[in-house]
């Protein structure tokens, strides 16, 4: 047998090996970047769904503040109406009375 002879199968099982070998480290590589990748991801997804959850409750807050203020407002508007109201009816009666006081003393 000379030295440029066909490969005999042991050669070509152990190519095959090598071949193997380097498409499993290959792959492993890819692998660990995926896991990266995802863990990444995760961690990302772990802070917006926090971020989320906080939004969430100011949001919740700001609702219940601008329900209790638009009851406050609507609180010091009837209170501003009744105010008018009576001062309107105040403003009348002294009217009423400052008629009378000119009818009963007439300006000479």
């Amino acid at each position: 047998m000379s030295d440029f002879e066909a490969p005999n199968r042991l050669d070509r099982i152990e190519v095959l090996a090598i071949r193997n070998t380097e498409a499993i480290a290959a792959l492993t590589t890819k692998i660990d970047n995926l896991t990266d990748n995802v863990n990444d991801l995760t961690n990302n997804v772990d802070r917006v769904l926090s971020r989320s959850a906080v939004l969430d409750d100011v949001l919740l807050e700001l609702r219940d503040s601008q329900e209790q203020q638009q009851r406050n407002f609507d609180e010091h508007q009837r209170h501003f109406d009744e105010h008018q109201r009576t001062t309107n009816a105040a403003l009348n009666s002294l009217e009423a009375i400052l008629l009378q006081l000119i009818r009963i003393f007439p300006q000479s």
